[in-house]
């Protein structure tokens, strides 16, 4: 089973805190005796050794100049923001409205040669219509409390981005479960156009369509979470709260075993052809 990724993203903070932490013991400095040569509460330091705040570049600056080590700063920094940027809230992502977050994965997209995306809830957006997109869109602008004026605009740039499907030089690996199929996010007209464009989509050369019957016994794997596997350096999963960016080789390599056993258990061709056009009968 996968690490957690929000575990994942706790474990680089944690490490940062413990480089800190041995600093300023190396230092023979107690955290009362730190803060004050930092010239901030002692109840910082101890919130940032134990990974309850993670410290700016500025703080981290401060500690290794407090503990005459001022030539640890630099990797500290950039360790730190590697850490931070593990874990995206969504809240963040969002701030500059939903059409600029569907448009800033286009050079992702176009940098990467093997897509493999699983998904347990939803179409994925690489294969959405335009309809579906906005549906979902304004479901989750609702539960995230913003305006959802822009959601059509952002289901554009969804389906805009989508064209790399076609392009040359790329290639897509998606299984979906078959509830996805079922699961209706949008009305009956648009659930049954997303579903006849999964019939379409699914035939395109470099994409490979995969679903996971219900009926399917003794699986071999677990439901996961959504998750995007860009070539074999990036794995981006979502949660509800955030998106989580993985980059650790030996985590990575754990999500492309958990795909490969989910991708076992898919039907494909005229078997998935079959399941989507059962669930576009079942809308009417």
């Amino acid at each position: 089973m996968p690490v957690s990724p929000s575990s994942s993203a706790q474990a680089a903070r944690e490490a940062i805190a413990g480089r800190l932490r041995d600093l300023r013991k190396e230092a023979g400095l107690t955290i009362v005796e730190l803060a004050r040569r930092c010239n901030w509460h002692y109840s910082k330091t101890s919130r940032i050794e134990n990974a309850l705040t993670g410290p700016t570049a500025t703080d981290i600056r401060k500690w290794c100049a407090a503990t005459d080590t001022p030539d640890q700063a630099r990797d500290l920094v950039a360790q730190s923001l590697n850490a931070e940027a593990l874990y995206r809230e969504w809240r963040h992502q969002v701030r500059s409205g939903l059409k600029r977050l569907q448009e800033s994965l286009v050079q992702l997209y176009r940098e990467t040669e093997l897509l493999r995306v699983y998904s347990s809830m939803l179409v994925p957006g690489l294969l959405q219509t335009e309809g579906y997109a906005a549906a979902v869109l304004r479901v989750a602008a609702r539960f995230r409390d913003l305006p959802s004026d822009d959601c059509v605009e952002a289901a554009r740039a969804r389906v805009r981005r989508s064209r790399i499907i076609h392009e040359q030089g790329h290639r897509f690996v998606i299984v979906i479960e078959e509830s996805v199929l079922r699961c209706q996010m949008a009305d009956a007209d648009a659930m049954a156009a997303q579903l006849g464009h999964l019939l379409t989509a699914g035939a395109l050369p470099a994409v490979s369509l995969g679903i996971i019957p219900m009926a399917t016994r003794e699986r071999a794997h677990w439901p996961e979470e959504t998750f995007h596997i860009y070539d074999s350096t990036l794995v981006s999963v979502e949660l509800v709260s955030a998106e989580v960016n993985i980059t650790q080789p030996s985590e990575i390599a754990l999500y492309e075993k958990s795909f490969e056993r989910l991708r076992s258990m898919a039907v494909y061709g005229a078997a998935a052809r079959a399941l989507i056009v059962r669930a576009i009968e079942a809308l009417r």
